[in-house]
């Protein structure tokens, strides 16, 4: 049988006994409540605040290479070969994609116009059909390698519409050379729209094969870089860096997290400001739970001044109140916890909001409830309790037992 502190036992009394009086018990309640809707708020914008990010990267990745080999001053490199043997050697990488690009114009139906940055891609390797095929949206053709004809391109969904153009149409490619001279124009059927979700890329890629583009560009057996994926996301940087080390100069291994730094740096610092904003929900509830306490010592003060006299020290007593605190906060905390994982789950799997497309590029919030945040969530609510718990309990160490019996 377990024996629980003196301490202990008379500040859960006392707790249970304040539901005799209606003051008593409203005041606890909203001690209770405050805490328990700002850990809940919390854990449930965190939710959907992850689910954003992990969208996000999960479009990104899917038309954006783990690592991308480059030259420094962006020209084309012929040895490309010999790039692709070394970066192969590396023991974490699983394919290495060589592409062209080179930026030019877009003409669609209606004489429509618009920029576009033409990727010239290996058709013929299984990693490049393979990443263009789970994204597509409509296709005149079965979408593999064998059937997708020559002077044919895969342009992403925003641009298909900005040029009034879908699956089958005919566009034109210009590439000027010169300012001084007229550009070079070749027509392609469109052979697939793709949507990765992301606009930047859904509004100004085109793919192309890779050898049509050698040919085009007249740059043969030669390319602009290197798509590298390796096997595990986590060694990202670990294995960029070591690709690095086994180049020289003027090449230069950059990361997927390289190329995205700005947009992943204010997710992430947003991320931070919404906790500490809605922490300050739980800075509240903390207050709140501090008038309490202090309430409390008025009430109970000719029963602290009684408890002085037959031998409870002024820590003992100190504690009373500080546990009393604190299981008020453990109580709004597990409540919150239990509440906020239910909306989060609630709106992960029951589809509640409905999102237009047009604008998230999803038709539900993307929540993925991250445990550590959750942890750290509950932590940090019991550290704000625990630290209102500690005034009270102090205040109350400094009654005199004689003048708290006298007039208690």
């Amino acid at each position: 049988m377990s024996v629980i502190p003196v301490e202990l036992f008379i500040a859960l009394r006392y707790l249970k006994a304040r539901k005799k009086s209606l003051f008593s018990f409203t005041t606890t309640l909203i001690a209770i409540g405050g805490t328990s809707l700002g850990v809940a708020a919390l854990v449930i914008t965190l939710a959907v605040m992850s689910g954003f990010q992990r969208d996000i990267k999960d479009k990104i990745l899917g038309i954006q290479p783990h690592i991308v080999v480059s030259r420094v001053d962006g020209d084309i490199f012929k040895n490309y070969k010999s790039i692709e043997n070394i970066v192969k050697k590396n023991k974490f990488v699983t394919s290495v994609l060589p592409f062209i690009y080179k930026q030019g114009v877009i003409r669609g139906q209606n004489a429509s116009y618009s920029g576009i940055i033409v990727k010239a891609i290996d058709y013929k390797q299984e990693d490049s059909i393979l990443g263009l095929s789970k994204q597509i949206v409509s296709s005149d053709v079965h979408f593999n390698s064998s059937t997708i004809g020559k002077r044919s391109i895969i342009v992403g969904q925003e641009l298909a519409r900005n040029i009034f153009v879908s699956s089958g149409d005919d566009v034109v490619l210009m590439f000027p050379e010169s300012f001084t001279s007229l550009p070079k124009m070749y027509k392609f059927k469109v052979a697939g729209v793709i949507k990765s979700g992301i606009y930047d890329f859904d509004s100004s890629l085109g793919f192309i094969d890779l050898q049509e583009g050698q040919d085009l560009f007249d740059i043969e057996n030669a390319v602009t870089g290197l798509d590298v994926h390796i096997k595990s996301l986590d060694k990202t940087d670990q294995v960029t860096s070591l690709i690095q080390k086994s180049l020289t100069y003027p090449y230069r291994a950059k990361s997927w997290i390289d190329m995205n730094k700005n947009l992943f740096y204010a997710l992430r610092l947003e991320k931070i400001m919404m906790f500490l904003i809605l922490g300050l929900i739980i800075l509240v509830a903390a207050f709140n739970i501090v008038s309490n306490l202090l309430l409390l010592s008025v009430q109970k003060a000719k029963e602290i001044g009684i408890m002085s006299a037959v031998g409870f020290c002024k820590f003992s007593i100190s504690k009373i109140f500080f546990y009393e605190g604190i299981t008020v906060g453990l109580i709004g905390t597990f409540l919150g916890i239990i509440f906020g994982l239910g909306i989060s789950f609630s709106l992960k799997y029951l589809n509640i909001f409905n999102l237009p497309k047009a604008v998230y590029y999803v038709d539900k919030l993307p929540v993925c409830v991250m445990w550590q945040d959750v942890i750290f969530v509950a932590l940090s609510a019991f550290m704000i309790t625990v630290l209102a718990g500690i005034y009270p309990s102090y205040r109350v160490s400094k009654l005199d037992p004689l003048e708290a019996i006298r007039f208690g």
